[in-house]
């Protein structure tokens, strides 16, 4: 099996699996693959990592960069609810937070777990090592490979990447139902709930009015209502890779992953680009490069295009527009200041 960030790595293709973890089956291994972030703006700031080949959930205090883990047991894949290290995950991707509560993408398990503050786990929706697309409650609603998680009300909403549809999640009970797209039926094509098509979708972020998904294995940015209106935001309409910063359709991305809302921005990881991309919502999708260099991969701190990024994926932003990135590789953080470019690398390791 391949690992989490050499699958990564393999961009689009291995995306749209949903196995080859580095760290399956309770097998031992040393692998560190951060993947998902979210902060929890409470005092003292700490960023929630979710860490796939270590198996666990980790914080990360920003003030002093102690990581600790919160839930799971480092290096041991399993299923188990439970509290602490008695809980189990297998490669979790994706982590939101609502209200005290944290939501996770246990990809491998096909499931979506709740994790309170105090480390309790529960399954919320799916059931642990069966992939499938039905809807329905709890247990009874089944997934294939969920990558990211998105809150907006009383609901989460899910990339469930190799089925290649947009899942609906209500919080409080765990129904399940398909927003968009069909299930094991990839495409590009814009429409109206079932009509649409998505090709393994992976990040997905909530502006307060839509949501915004990278749909990374058509190299572009789709906007879904919360009525599952799917309509391409930016990038190429032809699954086109790019470097292009432009408006729409003429902006091109190359294997688009993390996502996430400032409120009137979004900002991007271009994975196969190595470099962060802001759009520009109320600018009808003006595209630009925050942060690297196209197509030049490195660990370099600095601003703007003198920074280097090496397949960045999961992001987050803080109260005050900081960004934070997963990088190196899934191994580092990077900081992003989003009105200067400036970058740089949190002195954490996990």
């Amino acid at each position: 099996m391949l690992s989490t960030r050499t699958a990564l790595s393999v961009l689009a293709l291995a995306l749209v699996s949903a196995c080859g973890g580095g760290g399956g089956g309770g097998v031992a291994v040393n692998n560190s693959a951060i993947i998902g972030l979210t902060v929890d703006n409470a005092t003292p700031t700490k960023l929630v990592v979710a860490n796939a080949d270590k198996q666990t959930i980790q914080t990360l205090t920003l003030s002093s960069n102690a990581v600790a883990t919160l839930a799971g047991t480092a290096n041991t894949a399993g299923s188990a609810d439970g509290t602490g290290t008695a809980a189990k995950f297998y490669e979790p991707f994706g982590i939101t937070l609502s209200g005290s509560d944290y939501f996770v993408a246990d990809t491998y398990n096909h499931t979506i777990r709740k994790l309170t503050s105090a480390g309790v786990v529960t399954t919320l929706a799916g059931t642990a090592g069966t992939a499938g697309s039905t809807d329905g409650t709890g247990s009874a609603a089944l997934f294939y490979g969920p990558k990211s998680l998105a809150v907006a009300g009383l609901n989460l909403f899910v990339t469930d990447t190799s089925n290649h549809t947009i899942r609906q999640i209500v919080m409080s009970s765990g129904a399940t139902t398909t927003l968009a797209g069909y299930a094991g039926t990839p495409g590009a094509t814009n429409g109206t709930t079932s009509a649409a098509r998505f090709s393994a979708p992976f990040g997905i972020a909530y502006d307060g009015t839509d949501l915004y998904v990278t749909d990374t294995g058509n190299h572009g940015i789709r906007k879904v209502t919360t009525l599952g209106v799917v309509t391409l935001l930016a990038g190429s309409t032809a699954g086109t890779t790019g470097t292009t910063d432009a408006t729409g359709t003429a902006a091109k991305f190359n294997t688009p992953t993390g996502i996430v809302s400032s409120g009137t921005n979004l900002f991007v990881a271009d994975t196969g680009n190595h470099t962060i991309r802001k759009i520009d919502i109320a600018g009808g999708g003006v595209v630009t490069t925050l942060a690297g260099l196209a197509g030049t991969s490195g660990a370099t701190d600095g601003t703007g295009n003198a920074a280097r990024f090496n397949s960045p994926v999961g992001l987050t932003i803080d109260a005050a527009g900081n960004l934070y990135v997963a990088d190196q590789n899934y191994t580092k953080i990077r900081k992003v200041d989003t009105t200067t470019g400036a970058v740089s690398t949190l002195a954490a390791t996990f």
